[in-house]
């Protein structure tokens, strides 16, 4: 099981009570970002191409706990940024921990190992490794050597001293099916709790903008990824956007399912577009112009993302919404291994596909 039943059941409970009120808007995840800078420059990153001054700011624990009493979201996760490196990273976990949250703390691992000793094992609380595949893949696609192996010495670590521990994988055109797949093999022996992966979204402020996946090769790379499933692997999030992924359903955005506070306030209209900031959550809620996003709208921001910030809120709405629903969630949860003779994943060894090709850039200074 890649999730412990109370977290299931927390979040199922929560999803249908919103629906038996009849709200539409509702939030499952809060994407809460304390701050902006990192100790990585990735070249497919639109988070950290801020000037000095900005990414020197960071919110307060007071901040953190405002916003997400506000949201009431379950779900809290932290990206950024690297959440590490906020000097009160510690006490803004030990807040969210006394309000019963499950916390999703992102990182790239670099500094996980010296600061593991800060936190305290919970069922509450999950570190996700930021891992991009294997070793070379990896380092270069956050432009940098041995952050691979720092990560994966850190995860071993974490898992040895009782954490749960999830990745989170990014992928761009020109990733390798077959080597995606030995990632999740290896991620499987090393232990973590699952895995959680989303094509990359086409930041306007990201230095390689070549790189980023249509919506049509999304389809085709994660039907080549995903088919002929091994039992071995687990995925933390919802089956039928997995499934959404390989082309097998359709949905549309869920936008207001992720919202995102950080040190500019609440983000319009989602944690991957900057189209304005509310003060509130009620304001964001209220006043942003939904119908304006997502692939359906005719947003040529839009038109390619198929990420989990925007999908994965359908993909849950779907689950809880009707007795398809539900029942489509468990055939994927217990018959997910897609067999499809048009795919190759029989591991069979073969040359090794090309590493793609990515910007290399300075790390900023923080």
């Amino acid at each position: 099981m890649p999730v412990p039943v109370s977290q299931m059941w927390t979040v199922a409970s929560y999803v249908l009570g919103q629906k038996l009120k009849r709200r539409k808007h509702f939030p499952v995840v809060l994407m809460l970002e304390p701050l902006m800078r990192c100790n990585l420059a990735c070249a497919g990153c639109g988070k950290i191409q801020y000037p000095g001054h900005i990414l020197k700011k960071e919110l307060t624990p007071e901040q953190c706990f405002n916003a997400v009493d506000e949201c009431g979201a379950p779900m809290v996760s932290i990206p950024g940024g690297e959440p590490l490196m906020h000097p009160q990273i510690v006490e803004i976990v030990e807040g969210l921990l006394a309000r019963k949250k499950y916390i999703y703390l992102c990182t790239n691992g670099l500094l996980l190992k010296e600061k593991l000793h800060l936190f305290k094992p919970s069922k509450y609380l999950s570190f996700v490794v930021h891992m991009d595949g294997l070793k070379e893949h990896h380092d270069f696609a956050v432009c940098r050597e041995g952050t691979y192996d720092k990560a994966l010495e850190a995860i071993k670590l974490a898992l040895a001293r009782g954490f749960r521990v999830t990745t989170n994988t990014t992928l761009f055109d020109g990733a390798d099916p077959q080597s995606v797949r030995e990632f999740f093999d290896t991620m499987m022996e090393v232990g973590v709790e699952g895995m959680m992966l989303s094509p990359g979204y086409t930041y306007d402020k990201a230095p390689d903008q070549e790189h980023f996946l249509s919506k049509n090769k999304t389809r085709r790379l994660f039907r080549q990824i995903l088919s002929n499933r091994h039992e071995k692997w687990q995925f933390n999030m919802s089956p039928l956007f997995l499934e959404y992924l390989m082309g097998k359903r359709e949905y549309k955005c869920t936008p207001w399912g992720m919202p995102t506070y950080n040190i500019f306030g609440w983000q319009k209209p989602c944690y991957l577009l900057q189209d304005g900031y509310a003060d509130t959550f009620d304001e964001l809620i209220n006043t942003t112009k939904w119908e304006r996003y997502g692939t359906e709208s005719g947003n040529p921001k839009c038109a390619n993302c198929m990420v989990h910030s925007g999908y994965e809120a359908s993909a849950v709405n779907h689950t809880f919404g009707s007795l398809g629903g539900l029942w489509a969630t468990a055939k994927a949860t217990f018959f997910h291994r897609y067999p499809d003779p048009e795919v190759d994943n029989d591991q069979t060894p073969r040359p090794k596909a090309p590493t793609p090709t990515l910007v290399h850039i300075t790390t900023p200074e923080s």
